[in-house]
């Protein structure tokens, strides 16, 4: 058998695998959460979200948006040295971000099993 038609088998092949792998995934809500920041940020995303008075107080404030939050639970960085991560209590994540105006914030997230509640929001 030719290079060419080992080649020509080969793409047949690879198309046909593509395919199936397209058809199986396309339908479910896959996330490749592999890494502690981006697992933490996730799980907070997922749960019901609240807002303590504190930080309500600090939303009330022209600098600062709900979608800044939104961004930050998105994109941010779990600073874990910070975090209190202690087995079977609520889990205390410190996240850093920044606002649609590059101010950088910091948020104190409490992580429970049933929600999250955005403890205190502070200018860095």
């Amino acid at each position: 058998m030719k290079f060419a038609q080992r080649f020509a088998y080969y793409l047949v092949g690879l198309v046909i695998g593509l395919f199936f792998v397209a058809l199986v995934f396309s339908g479910k809500d896959t996330r490749c959460n592999y890494f502690p920041n981006s697992r933490v940020l996730n799980n907070i995303r997922n749960k019901p979200f609240n807002y303590s008075e504190k930080a309500s107080a600090v939303l009330a404030e022209p600098w600062i948006d709900t979608i800044d939050i939104k961004n930050t639970l998105q994109y941010g960085d779990v600073d874990f040295d910070q975090s209190s991560t202690e087995f079977r209590k609520a889990k205390t994540y410190i996240i850093e971000g920044k606002t649609m105006q590059n101010i950088p914030i910091i948020l104190k997230i409490s992580n429970r099993e049933d929600k999250a509640i955005l403890e205190e929001i502070t200018k860095k």
